[in-house]
């Protein structure tokens, strides 16, 4: 691997972690604009987290170092996860070393160390969240095995820098009738992962019904900055997991100059903006499940995924 390759791998990362919370406001400001109320900022995320990173860190009596720690490897599998998927070039180092099925893995990660967080310091709302957490967790995780497969089937490699330079190079890959059936069960997969409706309300503090805000109640100052950069950064990485999987063109491949780099990362911001909005739109007319309801919403997406890996075996025989 060449410098240059190293440097797009670092700039990738950054890019990353700067739009992610850019990302996270225009979904919020579609999402009120749509609903008729008064819209935030774009940059409203920025602000919040500025605020967070200057306030002081409040720590439960018998918070040990794993409540400590938690926000920290959680951020950092995100952004781990963000150096593995090719947003905006195929030359990547560590993508190479990990395919997608080690990324489900990293997402795993995160899930398992925010939910002991949760329940170190013993509180009723962090346990209660962290069981909903885990529960959704088991059910979203095999979906999503199941969509990849689906995409692997018709695209020949488990590696995502790969899935995109075989679409870029056999663009008719992308008419086949079982990535039909992934996308939508990757959508419906990437609502429950990132705590949005009709899974849940990324805006409640209804004890009875949040579950990803009653894992982060006894967080605050800078630890909780991370624990809200992470989830901004882990729904990025689901819209450009969706980007690689359903629309990976624009993306630069191996060898691509500094101009093709740049329109790469001009096509990435296009596809946020486009995929934001029609988040937003998804949100605004859905209602949020009941929670004993959730199971049927993701076993639903996992017989999509099932149906659309059964098309493709039906239709290569």
């Amino acid at each position: 691997m060449s410098a240059a390759a190293y440097a797009w791998q670092l700039g990738e990362c950054v890019l990353a972690i700067a739009l992610a919370p850019l990302f996270a406001g225009w979904v919020g400001q579609c999402r009120a604009w749509l609903q008729n109320r008064s819209a935030p900022p774009l940059w409203q995320p920025y602000r919040v987290l500025r605020k967070l990173f200057h306030k002081d860190v409040a720590l439960a009596t018998h918070a040990s170092w794993l409540f400590r720690s938690a926000p920290y490897v959680v951020f950092a599998t995100m952004v781990v996860a963000a150096a593995i998927i090719p947003s905006v070039t195929t030359d990547l180092p560590l993508a190479r070393v990990a395919d997608a099925i080690a990324l489900v893995g990293v997402f795993a990660t995160g899930r398992v160390f925010m939910s002991l967080a949760a329940m170190d310091v013993g509180t009723a709302f962090g346990s209660m969240g962290a069981r909903r957490e885990m529960m959704i967790g088991f059910l979203t995780e095999p979906a999503l095995l199941m969509v990849l497969f689906s995409a692997f089937m018709a695209f020949g490699s488990t590696a995502l820098p790969r899935v995109v330079e075989a679409v870029l190079r056999q663009p008719h890959i992308m008419l086949h009738p079982s990535l039909f059936f992934a996308a939508v069960a990757f959508v419906m997969v990437l609502l429950a992962e990132n705590a949005r409706l009709p899974v849940d309300n990324p805006t409640t503090h209804l004890e009875l019904t949040m579950i990803h805000e009653s894992m982060t109640l006894e967080y605050s100052g800078r630890h909780l900055a991370l624990i809200e950069w992470a989830a901004w950064l882990k729904l990025f990485n689901y819209a450009c997991i969706g980007f690689t999987l359903f629309m990976p063109w624009g993306v630069a491949v191996h060898g691509a100059g500094p101009g093709l780099l740049v329109l790469a990362i001009g096509a990435l911001i296009a596809k946020l903006v486009v995929a934001g909005a029609a988040l937003a739109l998804l949100e605004s007319i859905t209602a949020k499940l009941r929670l004993f309801r959730a199971p049927e919403f993701l076993t639903m997406a996992f017989l999509l995924a099932v149906l659309g890996l059964l098309v493709h075996l039906l239709l290569e025989v």
